[in-house]
Formats: structure tokens, sequence, C-alpha cells
């Protein structure tokens, strides 16, 4: 049976209310509907529907729950009680611990319950050892950072750095952070802001200090 123009908008307009609302049992009804619709005594139930759609859309639009759409970006891997080894030539340079360590899917690492880094002399001695109150690895530079309570003792030097945040480069063995530190050298400690050292903290540079203050017993 052919459609008036009338007729044939309204199925247009049918398809596109079928689009846009997705219910599975318009495609059962769909017939019947327009056929009901077709008539011309319920034409206006078409008028009302149309009048309706925006309303229909914008409640679907406000019921999605955009959460489901986010990225998942948290840790992917997870251990307990970590101990890493690093050598160099057969010799012991380098020990990671941490209580927790959290992998994520960039190979970034998180350690949010502490860690601590031991530094060995080229004999096999301990030289250094950093700790933090957390800690990240970032793979793509590979980085160390502290945060926290960060503390660096040089046991060989009697040396001791005390700073909220601090990094240790691998590639170019060296520590250093841009924050406040304090500083105790044998019987002195500096103060200031910003700091690099060689990452055994035999070598040290305080980019802006300032103040030093000699410790009872210095002479």
């Amino acid at each position: 049976m052919s459609l008036l123009p009338w007729q044939q908008e309204i199925s247009y307009q049918l398809i596109i209310l079928k689009a846009v609302l997705g219910l599975p049992f318009f495609s059962l009804t769909y017939p019947i509907f327009l056929k009901y619709l077709c008539d011309v005594k319920h034409h206006w139930v078409l008028s009302l529907l149309v009048a309706a759609l925006p309303l229909l859309t914008s409640s679907c639009r406000e019921s999605v729950d955009v959460s489901v759409l986010q990225v998942y970006d948290g840790p992917v891997k997870s251990a307990l009680n970590i101990h890493l080894m690093q050598s160099d030539s057969a010799i012991l340079r380098s020990e990671i611990s941490a209580a927790k360590q959290l992998e994520f899917a960039t190979g970034d690492l998180e350690f949010p319950e502490g860690i601590e880094i031991k530094m060995y002399e080229k004999s096999g001695e301990l030289g250094t050892i950093i700790r933090a109150d957390k800690g990240y690895f970032i793979r793509s530079k590979n980085l160390y950072k502290g945060v926290g309570n960060v503390q660096v003792e040089n046991l060989i030097e009697d040396q001791k750095l005390q700073s909220e945040e601090l990094f240790w480069n691998q590639r170019e063995k060296k520590i250093y952070t841009e924050k406040f530190v304090t500083i105790q050298d044998k019987q002195t400690i500096f103060n200031g802001t910003g700091m690099e050292a060689d990452d055994s903290f035999k070598e040290y540079e305080i980019k802006h200090p300032t103040g030093k203050t000699p410790l009872p017993g210095d002479s």
C-alpha cells in the first residue's frame, strides 16, 4: 500500500525516534504503531512524540554514567617486601627495598609505604643509604623520586641530609632536589634551597645556602 506524503513523513519520523530511543520493543511494534499513527484521527499522537523528543533524548544523556567511560590508570600489579639488587661487573652496587610496590601499565612504580636504597663502594663496603616515606620510579626517565621525610646518610664521610623531596638519576649517578635541605657535615649544619650531589653523597653543592651552624664540640 502506497503512503501519502504526510504518512511517509510519519514513517521517517518514527525511524528517527527508534534510532534515538533505542527501545528493543520498538522494532516489534513498529508496523502496528505506524498503521495506528497513519490514521488521520491519530495524527496528533505523532505531534506529541516529536515535541517530546528533545526531553526524551536529554533524559537519556543525563542518565549515562560517564565514569564507566574513563580509562583505568591505576596499578596493574602489586608486590610485597620487594628486594632488588643491582650489580656492575659482578660487584654489588645498590640494593632497593620496599614493603609494597605498585606497578602501572606504563612501567612506572610506586612505593606507598616507603623505600630504602643502599649504595655500595667498589670495595663492597656499604657507603650511602637513602630513605623516604614514599617513593616513585619514573621508567621513561630511569628516575627515582622520594617524598615525605627523605634522609640521605654517607656512612664513610659522616654526612647526613634531610629534605622533603629528592631525585636519584641512575644514568647520571647523581641525586638532587629543588626543595629546602638540611645537611650535617660532621660537626656543622648547613641549610639552603636546592642541592646536587653524586649519588654516594660524598661531594655536594647547595644552590642557595641560607645558614651555617657549628655543633657543640666543634674544634
